[in-house]
């Protein structure tokens, strides 16, 4: 006669791994083929004199529906992580390789810095002020008024180009001799990461500088512009 695993062994070995797998959809899912096999099994060889006591077999029946129920949640629950997911990574690659304006500063290796001066429309001269990483002053330029793109060439007063590093620009507004105010100036930097953290889209641009995206007032090709 063949021996017959007590119901009572079967469910509760598999009530231990069902809890503590949960969070692990592979793992729930072996679960789930181990359950069903030992409960085939003891079906399968169960004694005719002593048959299975229906009640407990109902309840490992309950069980097994419960567990294949969580593993079919668990691949439905993928699959829509998947096509979640998707869009945004395609959103998030579109910013790579581009140049994007904002309110941050630039970084010069060398080439000329694009930037776009703020607007008085009260003064009557205006001054580009160009500092370096700590702050300091290395440069100052006069600008016509209604200039709405200024370059700098990163050149020092020896005509040698200034060493590579973030550089920041304002711009003073003046009305005669009078300062009537010095603004923070936009400028293009190139998008070399984008990242998604929560609801926030992070830019990280050349020199390794993080704005957020919204922080972006316009989007160009990364391709070469003309001066």
């Amino acid at each position: 006669m063949t021996e017959t695993t007590p119901i009572s062994n079967a469910s509760s070995s598999q009530n231990k791994p069902v809890a503590s797998t949960a969070s692990d959809p592979s793992a729930l899912a072996s679960d789930f083929e181990t359950f069903l096999k030992m409960l085939t099994a003891q079906a399968r060889n169960q004694d005719p004199l002593e048959p299975i006591n229906s009640s407990e077999y109902a309840a490992q029946l309950a069980q097994f529906s419960m567990v294949e129920q969580q593993v079919r949640t668990n691949e439905t629950l993928s699959e829509l992580s998947a096509l979640l997911g998707g869009p945004q990574m395609s959103q998030l690659s579109g910013w790579i390789g581009s140049e994007v304006r904002a309110l941050a500063p630039a970084y010069f290796d060398g080439d000329p810095v694009r930037v776009s001066p703020p607007q008085n429309d009260q003064a009557d001269s205006a001054i580009l002020v160009v500092r370096n990483g700590s702050g300091d002053i290395v440069d100052r330029q006069s600008l016509p008024v209604s200039h709405r793109t200024a370059i700098w060439n990163g050149l020092d007063s020896n005509g040698l180009p200034m060493a590579a590093g973030q550089y920041s620009f304002s711009v003073e507004h003046y009305r005669g001799v009078d300062l009537l105010s010095e603004e923070s100036a936009a400028t293009y930097n190139r998008v070399s990461e984008a990242q998604l953290e929560r609801d926030d889209v992070i830019l990280i641009l050349e020199g390794g500088q993080a704005i957020l995206a919204p922080l972006v007032t316009a989007v160009r090709s990364g391709d070469p512009q003309p001066l």
